[in-house]
């Protein structure tokens, strides 16, 4: 069957179509995205503006059509941080329903957690053992631990890459250098938001893998000089600690427009690099692990898995 997957988060709606059926391998066959920054559009009241709403509304009218085009048997919609916590979000949901006729499902945190670590799971597969999952996105953080395909703890916390940018970095947003004591500020708030998440997952037991997942763990690594994406998915991709810790320390010293000429980092994430790099740092030594293996699949992969396995006689 056909599956299209509309991811709405806090800094892009993506649209992923596969071919899948349960117990294969879902196949890409169309991607595409449109850069909302959605988030950006949340004011001082807690609302989610007119434009960001008018934005957003055709994005999804825009990913109904690709969908329909591509003879989609389903589209599985979805929105995360980004309208989770805009106080009108239910009445925007509401009216892109009636607009658009798309029934967009608003994910929990702890939803996220256990439906990334669902797709990671099945990457790595069963040979992993304990796996550790961390997942860095632009309104939260989510983490999870288990020995089978449901973790036992599943976690989000509210230090997305996008939201901490917003909050300690704004100078970074309009293309400038990252303050450094901004920077120590989200460090120290950092470590002190993950120090209960920390121990919990430890108290979990000793993680056989770690993983990371999400573009921003994804361009630190590149960073750090882990494979490019053009070699494929399959080529193993790792970043240390050690590797992490020299990353931050370059791109805290760079102005964001001179960091979007990097190889491996968006220019429309570029700004956001710094406060990912520190928020992974804080993760990494909240679990107290020394490299995580980066993970292609992530959250809309885990919503494709969990609606195949439910279907008839699965």
């Amino acid at each position: 069957m056909r599956l299209g997957v509309l991811d709405v988060g806090s800094n892009t709606v993506h649209l992923l179509v596969v071919d899948a059926h349960r117990g294969a391998h879902p196949t890409p066959m169309h991607d595409d995205r449109w850069l909302l920054r959605l988030a950006e559009h949340v004011g001082e009241d807690g609302k989610l503006s007119k434009a960001g709403e008018k934005a957003l509304l055709t994005a999804v009218q825009k990913a109904k059509r690709q969908a329909a085009d591509r003879r989609c048997d389903e589209l599985l919609a979805f929105v995360t941080s980004a309208i989770r916590d805009a106080d009108n979000g239910a009445a925007v949901l509401r009216r892109v329903r009636e607009q658009t006729g798309v029934e967009l499902q608003v994910l929990s945190g702890e939803d996220e957690a256990r439906l990334t670590f669902l797709a990671v799971r099945r990457w790595f597969g069963w040979s992993a053992g304990r796996l550790l999952v961390l997942d860095i996105g632009g309104g939260s953080l989510e983490l999870a631990t288990g020995l089978d395909e449901d973790p036992d703890v599943a976690l989000s916390v509210p230090l997305g890459a996008g939201r901490m940018t917003r909050r300690f970095l704004p100078d970074a947003e309009t293309g400038g250098r990252p303050d450094l004591a901004a920077l120590a500020r989200l460090e120290e708030h950092a470590a002190e938001v993950l120090a209960p998440a920390g121990r919990k997952l430890r108290a979990a037991g000793e993680p056989d893998l770690v993983a990371a997942t999400s573009k921003t763990f994804r361009t630190l690594a590149r960073l750090a000089g882990a494979a490019p994406y053009a070699a494929g998915l399959r080529v193993p991709r790792e970043l240390s600690v050690t590797g992490l810790g020299q990353v931050l320390g370059f791109v805290s010293r760079i102005e964001a427009g001179a960091l979007a000429e990097l190889q491996g980092v968006s220019v429309q994430r570029a700004h956001q690099v710094p406060a990912g790099a520190v928020v992974a740092q804080a993760a990494m030594r909240a679990v107290d692990v020394p490299f995580v293996r980066i993970c292609p699949w992530a959250l809309r992969e885990g919503i494709i898995l969990r609606r195949l396995d439910s279907l008839e006689g699965a």
